[in-house]
C-alpha cells in the first residue's frame, strides 16, 4: 500500500552544508519531519557539490517520513559562475554586467536539461540565453546552427 503524501516543501541549501538552522529547521519542524536526519541524508547525497545552491523538493507523509529530490543548481547561479561576475545588472537593458559564449550556454544547458521543459538542446540553450539577457550578460555571437 502506498503511503498518503502530505505535503511538498522546496527548498535551496548549498550541498554538504544542510543545518537545522533556518530556512531548513523551521520549514521542516512545522511539519514534523525529523530535522536532522534529513539534513545527514541531504549532505551524504551532496558532498560531490559542495558549495552550490542546489534545489530540494522534500515530500513528505502522513507518518511523518520524506523523501527528497534534489535538482540541479539554478541556471542564473551557473551563468554566474561561467561568468565569475559577483550578480546580474540592475539595469539589464542598458547596462551589460558580462558576456557569454554559446560553448559556455552549450554546457549550461547540456547540465540542466533534466530539469528543465524542453526537448532539444536548442530550446534548452534558447532559455539559458534569456536566462543570461534578463541578468543583464550578453552572448557573444550567433546561434550555432550545426549542434
Amino acid at each position: 500500500m502506498a503511503k498518503e503524501i502530505a505535503g511538498l516543501i522546496k527548498l535551496q541549501i548549498k550541498g554538504g552544508a544542510a543545518n537545522p538552522s533556518p530556512p531548513v529547521g523551521p520549514a521542516l519542524g512545522a511539519k514534523g519531519i525529523n530535522i536532522m536526519e534529513f539534513c545527514k541524508q541531504f549532505n551524504a547525497r551532496t558532498q560531490d557539490k559542495a558549495g552550490k545552491v542546489l534545489p530540494v523538493i522534500i515530500t513528505y507523509y502522513t507518518d511523518k517520513s520524506f523523501d527528497f529530490i534534489i535538482k540541479t543548481p539554478p541556471v542564473a547561479v551557473q551563468i554566474l559562475e561561467a561568468t565569475k561576475a559577483k550578480k546580474g545588472s540592475a539595469e539589464p537593458n542598458r547596462k551589460k554586467v558580462a558576456e557569454l559564449t554559446w560553448e559556455q550556454v552549450q554546457t549550461i544547458a547540456q547540465d540542466k536539461m533534466v530539469d528543465l521543459n524542453c526537448f532539444t538542446v536548442e530550446a534548452a540553450m534558447t532559455m539559458v540565453a534569456g536566462t543570461a539577457r534578463s541578468m543583464g550578460i550578453s552572448v557573444k555571437g550567433d546561434f550555432p546552427t550545426n549542434i
